[in-house]
């Protein structure tokens, strides 16, 4: 799926007054186009209350970045278990109405969850940068800063919140943008999952190479329908590749139970992100201790 940047808005002037030329290409064409245009208004709003030089600054002092990749490959469930904070989507709208990112934290760390993964995104998954932060005061595992990364300003901010690792998606990413965005990241110690949707993106990024973390999201991002059948299909298609490179692959959404994860690490996924089906239960921790359970 191609994501366009948001095109340049033609305006015209008449006596003192601005008028916007309207134009075909003026509105995004899917919901992922949205979301990429305002995470561009988002970053240059952000970096006008605060600029990238400060956040730079505060880099220098924070303690040494956990390392996410080899906690992933060091853990001892199979597969390991990246656990999400994530209050809403816009495909489900208020996931977890009684959200409270400390509590949920814990509840992971003491259930066993291998890595976190926090939805930084405010508009649209009701998450925030500031949960980031709350989330490093509560627990000492590797977390990742999931949000639609499009500039390294995202990666600096990330870093400075708590962040470990970030995640970075192919289809709205040139490969020049993912060269760019992981040498930001790994000049930071931080790990950057590389997130595919078929195996067009996959073939592309392998060929790109430097990415050992890899995720297939199982979500189709035209109609937002999972089917954890992805990985075994996107795979299929690229297992030596995978092999040689020693990728470690992260299947991503529609995973609910045991047998979910036990069926994606027989497609060849040593480690799963799982959110939704953990954030609409009561009991947090017991729901994770359940999946994790050979």
């Amino acid at each position: 799926m191609e994501i366009r940047r948001r095109p340049p808005n033609p305006r015209i002037k008449v006596a003192n007054l601005e008028y916007a030329i309207p134009h075909a290409e003026a509105e995004p064409r899917n919901l992922l186009e949205k979301i990429v245009w305002e995470k561009d208004r988002e970053i240059n709003l952000a970096r006008e209350r605060l600029p990238i030089e400060k956040l730079i600054a505060k880099i220098e002092k924070l303690p040494k970045s956990k390392n996410f990749l080899q906690k992933l490959r060091d853990s001892t469930h199979s597969p390991a278990l990246i656990a999400e904070i994530k209050k809403a989507s816009p495909s489900r709208g208020v996931i977890r109405e009684n959200f409270n990112p400390s509590q949920i934290a814990i509840d992971y760390f003491e259930g066993g969850a291998t890595c976190l993964s926090v939805l930084t995104d405010k508009t649209f998954f009701q998450g925030g940068f500031n949960v980031l932060a709350e989330v490093r005061r509560q627990v000492d595992l590797p977390l990742l800063c999931k949000d639609f990364i499009i500039h390294p300003y995202q990666i600096y901010l990330a870093r400075v919140e708590g962040a470990d690792a970030i995640l970075l998606i192919a289809s709205i990413l040139s490969d020049q943008d993912l060269i760019y965005l992981n040498k930001i990241a790994l000049s930071l110690d931080m790990s950057v999952l590389l997130e595919v949707h078929d195996a067009k993106e996959l073939k592309r990024v392998l060929q790109i190479k430097g990415f050992p973390l890899i995720g297939v999201n199982n979500r189709n991002l035209k109609t937002f329908k999972t089917d954890i059948t992805v990985t075994e299909k996107v795979v299929s298609e690229c297992s030596a590749l995978l092999k040689e490179q020693n990728v470690l692959l992260v299947s991503e959404s529609g995973l609910f139970t045991r047998q979910d994860l036990t069926k994606v690490a027989s497609f060849g996924a040593r480690a799963v992100l799982v959110g939704e089906s953990l954030m609409r239960k009561s009991d947090i921790r017991s729901a994770l201790k359940e999946l994790l359970e050979d």
